[in-house]
């Protein structure tokens, strides 16, 4: 993985979630102010924008109050968490050239 803010969501997930069963969630500007502790508010917006692009591969779900919300609605306060089993058995399938930027 070579994208830093994927890592740092990741490694922020891993300590809310240590067993991945998504029951946990951080907020974004958790990772944010992790990256850039002074100016955080600027790196926020890559954040989210990263953390829509993982839900849409399947890596996590984003949410508000609680619930999976529609990535097209994300407006206000959000939380990241990893899926639970059920939310990955229901998932399509991706693609074997899925994310292959080689072509």
């Amino acid at each position: 993985m070579s994208d830093p803010i994927e890592a740092a969501i990741f490694e922020r997930l891993g300590k809310a979630d240590p067993q991945g069963l998504g029951k946990a969630s951080i907020e974004p500007a958790e990772v944010a102010k992790a990256m850039q502790p002074d100016q955080w508010q600027r790196v926020l917006p890559k954040v989210k924008t990263t953390a829509l692009g993982m839900m849409r591969r399947g890596q996590l779900i984003i949410t508000k109050k609680g619930k999976a919300i529609d990535p097209g609605r994300m407006k206000g306060v959000i939380r990241l968490r990893l899926p639970t089993t059920e939310e990955r058995a229901a998932m399509p399938p991706m693609p074997d050239d899925a994310g292959d930027d080689l072509d």
